[in-house]
């Protein structure tokens, strides 16, 4: 099973106590999932949907929620072998004006109130009654990333203005959901791992939350071991490219000249990195008499390299 589904199977099981909470869940799962069809009192409310912890969620939520049974019948496609649907109907009419008046559909004279937006305001004032919807329309219309690869979740919407609602719920939470279009839908996303963390804790998926954080404690630990040995690495090919060169220029010294034409100093240091030619700059310093600092070592290295350009250049102009 896939992180989504993970997440989806958690919070399928996950029913709040308030029952102002589970309408909220209700109008969501409705919204994003839910049409009425037929006419007059052959009415059908039904739920379409391919994912069966959102199927069994929506079956308990309306059964706790308002005392009513719902029909469940699976559509297999014969196209698709392994495609099927979820087709979750509520039957009479008294029942389902119950429903559509609790979710804001209608109001009391029965006459359609719908607007264009994703929910009314009134359903989604309070703190839980947010995240009750945000675990609704994800769980009907969400999706996550695995985090081994990367970080993203998102919730699609089929208008600008309902993405606008879901983005403005999701970022009463100190959230920074995005919206994005993509081919005739709306998308609200998040990126950043912490903030989907936050959003698993406000979804109140408490286990996904904690296999969440502990890919990214690992991905953290073996980024960080990756960048100290990169540096490690590059630190020992630039001391091994010095080195190189420093040998260079004490052989062409030594061919052209000899080092016996060099100070003490440059001879003496010149000879131990002859003798020592894998050594770093401060054990090279012990091996003199005395022993001279790594910015010692490397201001007399370095007068050689001015030394052996000086004798190439010369070379150069006398051919």
């Amino acid at each position: 099973m896939s992180f989504s589904g993970q997440v989806k199977e958690e919070l399928s099981r996950h029913i709040n106590k308030g029952r102002h909470c589970q309408i909220a869940e209700i109008a969501a799962i409705l919204s994003f999932a839910g049409k009425l069809e037929g006419t007059g009192r052959e009415n059908v409310l039904r739920v379409y949907t391919e994912n069966l912890s959102l199927a069994r969620k929506y079956f308990i939520l309306m059964k706790q929620t308002f005392q009513v049974t719902c029909r469940i019948a699976v559509r297999q496609n014969i196209y698709l072998h392994k495609s099927r649907t979820f087709v979750i109907s509520l039957y009479g009419w008294k029942e389902i004006c119950r429903v559509l008046q609790a979710v804001k559909w209608r109001n009391e004279k029965n006459e359609d109130i719908r607007t264009r937006e994703l929910v009314s305001g009134l359903l989604v004032q309070k703190s839980c009654c947010r995240r009750a919807f945000i675990r609704g329309a994800f769980l009907s219309a969400g999706s996550m990333s695995d985090p081994e690869k990367s970080y993203h979740f998102e919730i699609v919407c089929t208008g600008e203005e309902k993405a606008r609602q879901m983005m403005d719920i999701v970022n009463s939470f100190d959230m920074d959901a995005k919206v994005v279009v993509r081919k005739k839908n709306h998308v609200v996303y998040l990126k950043e791992g912490a903030q989907i963390v936050d959003m698993l804790n406000i979804m109140e998926a408490h286990i996904a939350l904690l296999n969440l954080e502990n890919v990214r404690i690992l991905k953290e630990m073996r980024n960080s071991v990756n960048r100290q040995v990169n540096c490690e690495t590059a630190n020992i090919n630039k001391t091994v490219s010095a080195a190189v060169k420093q040998l260079e220029d004490i052989n062409y010294i030594r061919n052209t000249k000899g080092l016996d034409s060099l100070p003490d100093n440059l001879r003496e240091i010149a000879l131990v990195r002859l003798q020592y030619p894998q050594a770093p700059l401060k054990e090279l310093g012990t091996y003199l008499e005395p022993a001279v600092g790594k910015s010692g070592v490397n201001h007399r290295l370095r007068k050689l390299c001015e030394i052996a350009e000086e004798m190439r250049q010369k070379s150069c102009e006398n051919m």
